[in-house]
């Protein structure tokens, strides 16, 4: 049993205030999900219900039961979109992943997921550390070692290890874990600990299909055990998995009054046809009629190619394993073509990536050739970086400046992380442009790390545009986005398609977000 209750609460942070008071129950045996755009308030709603932000009005009650202390500590975990994204618990910067050095000094998944046992004081198996301790069940290793339990053959046995598919995960390096690992991994440390109330922000982005489907069977699965309650929180706002009891919708900082989810789904309209969810028709004009910028020609002879990426017999062995990656993979891209990138969680397609954008070093001893030259034939990355538009979850969980966000877009002029070079004042209304395509202009001054993980996805998107580029690499760019900003987002690659001799590169784990356009594919 549990129940949370806010009745008439207004937080004491000023920047994360609601524009009203907030109204909000979770009874006993209810399941709820938070629906609303980016930006309107949900994240604050979240920090209301947690205690994270104190209220200077109101009330918030808590109840699970008898004997249980009626506390957010313990009772309560939350996974939020950032987590998702991927705290590695240290400071952590895009490239870390692909240099051995820096790479070698972040932590195996084991360690991480015992410290944060431990941490929680909680064991494997939901028992206190004491009572673990006292049982001879592992926690951390100095733990396990004076207990008597160094095979911590207590964790090993968990079968949530292979609900989420972590038992191959557990000797990789924390930084090594794709965004979907990644998203695995914090779903399996905060289950572990055996809450009450599960909260989690878009559980299943970044997810194959066939791990959303073991997902949401999962989910289903505790929803029938009666153990936890979920709040989640969803931004595909027409989907509504069918073991939520009732829908709260957050807009423009106002909580609105809960419905059920029959009640919200048969008021749900169709978002595709929608103004606000489309790109206009002006703004189609002004990007195709925006004017083609040359590749130069990279290559040492002088020669005229159309091909843009050329890899011959690619296999990369995997730090720390015994496992290859691609087996002799041979991929040319031409001026112009349209491609998707596909293939499970871990299957190597930001590795990949990170091989063309020049950020993987190991692409020096590959065979690969972009825009016509040879990797390590005397071009510097810049040469290459600035034919380049690029984004993926990785990059967007190492963005941390926090300046304007006109200035994030501005970044990418120069393919910097942090804005180092004053834009001219053309460059400037170019910035403009691009924040108005994909509908953030008036965000142009608020600082980036106050804007939700949405409203930073399409900074980082537009970053991507501002240089116009003839080689456009999407890793996941829907991710996190609002079923609005999805279709707009869904627009502005068409239509850049529509225009000559661009390239495209996407990645992503659901079909439909990929435009017609696309015509040739890539499984990895």
């Amino acid at each position: 049993m549990s129940k949370i209750i806010l009745e008439n609460a207004l937080g004491r942070m000023p920047q994360t205030r609601m524009a009203s008071p907030v109204n909000f129950r979770l009874d006993d045996g209810e399941h709820i999900a938070v629906m609303g755009p980016n930006g309107g308030g949900k994240s604050c709603l979240l920090d209301l219900i947690t205690g994270k932000n104190l209220l200077m009005q109101g009330s918030l009650v808590y109840d699970f039961g008898e004997g249980v202390a009626p506390s957010a500590y313990g009772n309560i975990v939350q996974l939020t979109f950032e987590d998702a994204l991927g705290s590695v618990e240290k400071p952590y910067y895009f490239q870390q992943r692909f240099n051995s050095q820096d790479r070698d000094e972040s932590p195996l998944v084991s360690v991480v997921l015992k410290r944060a046992l431990a941490s929680g004081n909680v064991s494997a198996t939901g028992l206190s550390a004491d009572e673990a301790r006292a049982a001879g069940h592992g926690l951390t290793e100095d733990e396990a070692r004076a207990a008597g339990a160094e095979d911590d053959a207590e964790f090993l046995a968990n079968p949530l290890l292979d609900t989420f598919m972590m038992r191959p995960l557990l000797q990789k390096r924390m930084v090594l874990l794709s965004s979907g690992e990644m998203r695995r991994y914090q779903l399996f440390k905060y289950l572990i600990k055996r809450p009450k109330v599960l909260i989690v922000d878009n559980p299943f982005i970044g997810l194959d299909a066939p791990m959303r489907e073991q997902l949401d069977g999962f989910f289903r699965q505790l929803v029938n055990s009666g153990e936890v309650q979920i709040i989640m929180v969803l931004s595909m706002l027409d989907t509504v998995p069918n073991y939520i009891t009732h829908v709260v919708q957050v807009d423009g900082m106002c909580v609105h009054e809960r419905q059920t989810r029959t009640e919200y789904l048969s008021d749900l309209t169709d978002f595709s046809g929608s103004p606000m969810s489309r790109l206009s028709d002006d703004l189609k004009r002004q990007m195709l009629a925006l004017p083609v910028n040359p590749v130069a020609n990279l290559t040492a002879d002088g020669s005229v190619t159309d091909e843009i990426i050329s890899i011959r017999d690619l296999s990369l062995p995997l730090p720390d394993t015994d496992r290859v990656l691609y087996g002799g993979l041979n991929w040319t891209v031409r001026r112009g073509e349209k491609w998707a990138l596909q293939g499970r969680n871990g299957a190597g397609k930001s590795t990949l990536l990170s091989l063309i954008c020049a950020d993987h070093p190991a692409a020096y001893a590959c065979d690969i050739s972009l825009f016509g030259r040879r990797r390590g034939t005397g071009e510097s990355i810049w040469e290459i970086k600035k034919y380049i538009g690029f984004v993926s979850p990785e990059f967007h969980r190492a963005y941390k400046e926090n300046r304007p966000a006109i200035d994030i877009v501005a970044s990418g002029l120069h393919d910097s992380v942090g804005l180092y070079k004053k834009p001219r004042p053309e460059q400037v209304e170019i910035c403009r442009f691009w924040m108005r395509v994909f509908g953030i202009e008036s965000l142009a001054d608020r600082l980036f790390l106050t804007l939700s993980a949405g409203e930073q996805r399409l900074c980082l998107l537009a970053r991507a545009f501002v240089k116009d580029p003839a080689l456009l690499i999407l890793d996941e760019p829907l991710h996190g986005l609002d079923t609005y900003r999805r279709n707009l987002v869904r627009d502005v690659i068409a239509t850049f398609c529509q225009r000559p001799d661009k390239t495209l590169i996407m990645v992503t784990h659901y079909v439909e977000e990929l435009p017609g356009e696309i015509t040739k594919s890539l499984q990895l």
